[in-house]
């Protein structure tokens, strides 16, 4: 049990720093403090860090084999990677009310939702493929775990932030959700939405190149 003490130490430590912050009274103490820029700049460190954290852990924990590597996982990884990564590039730092980490939230307009009219939380999804993806040439205890644990966070993470905004803004909520699903996914500028894709494509390649130096892994094999 011994082997096993710092991967759940560092989950223990991941899961309080992802749940204690964001409670309402916490987070309003913090940003009275700090500003919402600097909350959001702290949390975003704070999460890399843990993440780090964790992973490392579950790289030194004891090893025992689920599955054993097939030539076929590789691929799914790889293929799962550049969705997450276009995601991440039309998602982040563009308004959306319904999830968190949305930026100038009042610019968002309902008939033109683009990400955001296949999935509220794009930011989660994105993380749901990310775990699902590593989890299939990864089939050992600790990183079935570990990638397990981060799809179902992403799941709950929905749900949960689902219940919060809705109560926090009640009828706007349900508004803005009924524009969401009768609009089609398109964004609010075709030239932006480009953009954001390409410089997805940009942090794939990034990925790709930094992962053998970070992880000691060549996702290319």
């Amino acid at each position: 049990m011994a082997g096993w003490a710092e991967f759940i130490a560092a989950f223990g430590v991941f899961f309080l720093s992802h749940s204690i912050p964001v409670r309402p009274k916490v987070k309003a103490w913090l940003v009275a403090r700090v500003g919402q820029r600097g909350f959001t700049l702290g949390y975003s460190l704070l999460s890399l860090a843990v993440l780090a954290w964790v992973i490392g852990a579950a790289g030194r924990a004891p090893f025992v084999l689920l599955w054993g590597w097939a030539a076929w996982q590789g691929p799914v990884t790889v293929s799962l990677m550049l969705v997450v990564c276009v995601i991440l590039g039309l998602a982040i730092a563009r308004p959306n009310p319904f999830s968190f980490g949305g930026a100038t939230n009042a610019r968002f307009d309902p008939a033109r939702p683009g990400i955001v009219r296949v999935t509220r939380h794009p930011m989660l999804l994105a993380l749901a493929l990310w775990a699902l993806g590593h989890m299939v040439p990864n089939g050992d205890l600790a990183h079935v775990i570990l990638f397990g644990c981060f799809a179902g966070f992403a799941g709950m993470g929905g749900v949960l932030i689902d219940r919060r905004k809705r109560r926090a803004m009640g009828a706007e909520w349900v508004r803005l959700e009924h524009a969401r699903r009768q609009a089609g996914s398109v964004p609010q500028s075709w030239p932006a939405a480009v953009l954001r894709s390409a410089l997805g494509c940009v942090l794939y390649a990034l990925v790709l190149g930094a992962h053998p130096y970070l992880f000691g892994v060549s996702p290319l094999g």
